[in-house]
C-alpha cells in the first residue's frame, strides 16, 4: 500500500453523493460530503447517501472536512456523517452559513467546529496543507483545493466553469493556477460533467438576455423553476421582474431560507420590495406576478409536481400561466421530468424548457474549459470525476487525445483507491463503499431488504391474509383477505379463502400451535395461489389472531 491514496467515497462514475479522502500516512482528510435523489424504483427513498463505513473505520486520522462550495451534492450528508466523526469543518463564509441552515433542521447535536477560510488561504492538516483556489461554479465562494503531499500537489478542481463575465464579477484564479502548474501538479482530479460537450459553456450572465424577452412577452404569471441554491439564477429572475413590474413570491422553504441568507449577507442584491408572500398574490392580476420554485427535477414531493397533478392547493395551475424550466436534467430524472411538463401542458400553461435565447447555463465547464484546466495546471496524472462513466470515458479521450499518456489517466469508481509514490501511480483493493437509502417520512436508512420489498408491492402488489383461531387451532372465523394492486384481485380473494379452509383443516394440532411454521405455511399456499391464477407474486403478510 502507497502512502498516498485518493479515495473517492461518492461522486465517481455518478453525478452526486460527492465524497472523497485524500490520505498520506496518518493523516486522512474528507473532501465534501453530499447526497444524491433516488430514482423512480427506490420507493420512499427521501434521498441518497455515500457509504461512511471507511470513515468510521478510520476517524481518529481524520483531520479535517473540506468543502468545496455549498450544494447538496457536496454538503447534503454532513448531518448523517456527524453522529460518527468529531473534526473540523473548513469552508467559505457563505458555504460553512449554508452547512449551518441545513444543520438545523437535520442535526440535533452540538455544532461541530466550523473554521472561515477565504479563498487564497492555506489550512494544515497534519502532514497535508490544503489550500482554497477560487473558481467560477453556479454558486459564489466556490474553491478548489490544491493539497500538497510530500509526493506534490494533488488539486480537486471541484465543480468548475471558466465564466469571463459571472453575476457577482469573481473570476476563476486562472493566476494562481498557473502558478500551481509551474509548481507541479502531481494529480488532477476534475471535474467531466460535461466532457461530451464541445466548446465553452455560456456565461450566466447571459441567461439574462434569454429570460428578459420571456418576461416581458408572458400574458400571465410566469413561474420559473430551478435549483433552491442557484442564488445568482435567482437573483436575475427577480431583477427582471422588478423592470417589468412584477412581484416575485418564493416558493418552497429551502430556497426562501437559502436566498434571504444570502441576501442578509449580501451574496445577491435586488429590491426588498419585489418580494411579496403567498399569501399576498391574490392582491396582484396574474400580469404582474413571477413565482420562483423548485422541482425542476421532477421531483414527485416538489411544489411543482404537486401543482402538475392538481394537488397542491395553495397554488393552481391556470390557462395562460408560462413556466420556465431554468435547469438542465440531472441524468436519470429525464421521466420524471416529462411527466410533470406533460401535466402542466395538460392544465393549460405554456411550458418553455428551451428558446432562441438562453434560459439556463450549467455550472460545469464544456470540453474546451476541462482541456483549458488541464493546459494551465500541467498535471502528470488525471483522473475525472463528477460524471458518469460516459462523461469519464470522454474525458480520457479528450486528454489522450492532448497527448497524455492512457496508463496516466485513471477512471476510477468509488471505492477504488489511487495510489501514488514518487515513480508510479495504480489502483489499489477497493475499499467498502455503496450507498445509503434515507427513508422520506422517519429520516432513517432504509435497509436493502427492505427496499426489495417495497419494489415488490409496488410491481407485484400485497396481499394481506387475517386468520382467528383459538388456542387448539381451531378456526374460529372466515380468513379475511384483502388483495391491493394484484391483477384480478377481487376474483382470487375467494379462492384464496377456499383453499386456506381447506389447508388449515389439513394441519396437525402441532403445527397449528407453531405459530411461525403455521405463518410460513399459509403464506406459501396463498403464494401458489396467486401464481397460478395471476402470474404475479405479490407480497403476502399474515396476520394470526390467537383468541381465548
Amino acid at each position: 500500500m502507497s502512502d498516498l491514496r485518493l479515495i473517492p467515497l461518492g461522486g465517481a462514475g455518478e453525478i452526486g453523493k460527492n465524497c472523497t479522502v485524500l490520505e498520506q500516512g496518518d493523516d486522512l482528510i474528507v473532501i465534501d460530503c453530499g447526497i444524491s435523489f433516488p430514482h423512480a424504483e427506490q420507493y420512499g427513498v427521501d434521498i441518497v447517501i455515500p457509504d461512511f463505513t471507511y470513515l468510521i473505520e478510520n476517524k481518529d486520522r481524520i483531520k479535517g472536512l473540506f468543502i468545496t462550495h455549498a450544494h447538496e451534492d457536496h454538503i447534503g450528508a454532513i448531518s448523517f456523517l456527524l453522529p460518527h466523526i468529531s473534526c473540523p469543518i473548513y469552508g467559505t463564509k457563505l458555504t460553512l452559513a449554508l452547512i449551518e441552515l441545513r444543520l438545523d433542521d437535520r442535526w440535533k447535536g452540538p455544532m461541530p467546529k466550523m473554521v472561515e477560510v477565504k479563498p487564497g488561504a492555506k489550512v494544515p492538516a497534519g502532514d497535508l496543507e490544503v489550500e482554497f483556489v477560487r473558481v467560477t461554479h453556479s454558486i459564489p465562494e466556490t474553491c478548489a483545493l490544491a493539497i500538497r503531499t510530500q509526493h506534490g500537489i494533488v488539486l480537486f478542481t471541484a465543480d468548475f466553469k471558466f465564466d469571463f463575465t459571472p453575476v457577482d464579477r469573481q473570476l476563476t484564479d486562472m493566476a494562481r493556477l498557473i502558478e500551481l502548474g509551474q509548481e507541479g501538479v502531481l494529480l488532477l482530479v476534475s471535474d467531466s460533467t460535461n466532457a461530451t460537450t464541445p466548446g465553452w459553456g455560456l456565461s450566466e450572465s447571459a441567461v439574462t438576455e434569454g429570460l428578459r424577452p420571456l418576461v416581458a412577452g408572458a400574458r400571465g404569471r410566469v413561474l420559473i423553476t430551478t435549483f433552491s441554491s442557484h442564488l445568482h439564477r435567482m437573483q436575475q429572475a427577480i431583477l427582471i421582474a422588478h423592470e417589468f413590474g412584477r412581484k416575485v413570491v418564493i416558493m418552497g422553504r429551502r430556497m426562501e431560507q437559502t436566498l434571504n441568507l444570502a441576501r442578509q449577507m449580501e451574496y445577491v442584491r435586488f429590491p426588498r420590495e419585489t418580494l411579496i408572500s403567498m399569501d399576498e398574490m391574490s392582491d396582484y392580476p396574474p400580469e404582474q406576478l413571477m413565482v420562483l420554485l423548485t422541482g425542476s427535477q421532477g421531483e414527485p414531493n416538489a411544489a411543482l409536481s404537486q401543482m402538475s397533478r392538481g394537488e397542491y392547493r395553495r397554488l393552481k395551475v391556470h390557462e395562460g400561466d408560462t413556466i420556465v424550466f431554468s435547469t438542465r436534467p440531472i441524468p436519470g430524472n429525464e421521466g420524471e421530468i416529462n411527466r410533470v411538463i406533460n401535466n402542466l401542458v395538460r392544465r393549460g400553461a405554456n411550458v418553455i424548457t428551451d428558446a432562441p435565447t438562453p434560459i439556463h447555463a450549467s455550472g460545469h465547464g464544456y470540453q474546451d474549459e476541462l482541456k483549458t484546466m488541464i493546459t494551465l495546471t500541467k498535471p502528470f496524472y488525471l483522473a475525472p470525476v463528477h460524471g458518469e462513466p460516459l462523461h469519464q470515458k470522454a474525458y480520457k479521450e479528450m486528454a489522450l487525445a492532448m497527448g497524455h499518456a492512457p496508463h496516466r489517466i485513471f477512471v476510477l469508481d468509488n471505492g477504488d483507491p489511487l495510489e501514488l509514490d514518487e515513480q508510479k501511480a495504480w489502483l489499489g483493493k477497493p475499499v467498502t463503499t455503496g450507498e445509503v437509502m434515507i427513508d422520506q417520512n422517519e429520516g432513517r436508512p432504509i435497509e436493502v431488504e427492505e427496499l426489495r420489498a417495497r419494489q415488490q408491492m409496488a410491481h407485484d402488489g400485497i396481499v394481506m391474509v387475517t386468520l382467528a383461531v383459538d388456542r387448539d387451532g381451531t378456526m374460529v372465523a372466515n380468513p379475511h383477505v384483502e388483495a391491493h394492486g394484484v391483477c384480478g384481485g377481487d376474483d382470487v380473494v375467494p379462492e384464496i379463502q377456499d383453499m386456506l379452509r381447506g389447508a388449515i383443516g389439513r394441519l396437525t394440532e402441532f403445527e397449528m400451535q407453531e405459530t411461525d411454521y403455521f405463518r410460513a405455511t399459509i403464506e406459501q399456499q396463498v403464494r401458489k395461489v396467486l401464481q397460478a391464477k395471476t402470474r404475479q407474486r405479490p407480497k403476502v403478510l399474515t396476520t394470526v389472531l390467537v383468541t381465548k
